[in-house]
């Protein structure tokens, strides 16, 4: 058995960015940028991508990305994790998500570190919200953590808020999650999205729904996560800038 893969979904039809694992980001796709920061955590042979796209898995093994093929009716990012993870014998399996191309190795390592710690959760990371823009985006999930860093909840909407309406402290989802094996076995085998996952568009809610502990694992700030067209230039200015 593998003791651990990292597996990163990417998924060509997205209805608000299609086609936008392969797009070029100052010459390199994003898919690519993504699976070089994963390799310099793991092995290039524990890590792979997962699609249910033929370009997506052309262009990969072209670069010499291993690839697990999947359904194309995976619910999410983390069902279709699954479905390549039953192509392998693995014992746990991090979830690292193909937009996130500014993703930092050591966050990742970071999320990895805390599996021994935490063997029957599930782990995700997120960072501060450093500007009212992400604080009041529909397109960044907000996380709101008991005192000990475990989920309490997760929101598109401007969470917490106080009474003056006004941006204060806040903290973001970061795209890095490491699954135990049975708990990603029974978030898949439930085959359909929980109540306030499906209100909320976030997966990880999901877990939560299904009584499972998500605990939250602070991380840097570098990561800008790629949503909609117009996030490839922040990404762009971000890299020219030498900020990432």
């Amino acid at each position: 058995m593998i003791d651990k893969v990292i597996i990163i979904p990417a998924r060509y039809q997205s209805s608000r960015f299609p086609g936008k694992p392969l797009v070029s980001i100052l010459g390199t796709s994003m898919i690519y940028r993504v699976w070089e920061k994963c390799i310099k955590v793991l092995s290039p042979e524990h890590v792979f991508v997962a699609t249910d796209s033929k370009e997506i898995a052309k262009h990969c093994k072209k670069h010499d990305i291993q690839v697990l093929m999947t359904s194309s009716d995976c619910l999410t990012g983390t069902d279709r994790v699954y479905e390549a993870s039953k192509q392998l014998n693995v014992k746990t399996v991090i979830n690292v998500q193909g937009d996130e191309p500014l993703i930092n190795p050591e966050d990742i390592r970071r999320v990895i570190d805390n599996i021994e710690d935490y063997p029957d959760s599930i782990i995700n990371a997120m960072c501060p919200i450093l500007n009212e823009e992400d604080y009041i985006s529909k397109n960044v999930p907000k996380v709101v953590c008991k005192l000990d860093n475990s989920l309490l909840y997760m929101s598109r909407s401007s969470i917490p808020m106080n009474k003056g309406d006004n941006f204060n402290q806040a903290w973001k989802q970061v795209c890095i999650y490491a699954f135990p094996s049975q708990a990603l076995e029974q978030y898949y085998n439930l085959g359909h999205k929980t109540p306030l996952e499906d209100i909320e568009d976030i997966e990880i809610l999901r877990f939560l729904e299904l009584g499972y502990d998500v605990n939250m694992v602070e991380v840097s700030s570098s990561s800008i996560a790629v949503d909609i067209p117009e996030d490839v230039n922040r990404v762009e200015n971000a890299i020219i800038a030498g900020s990432i």
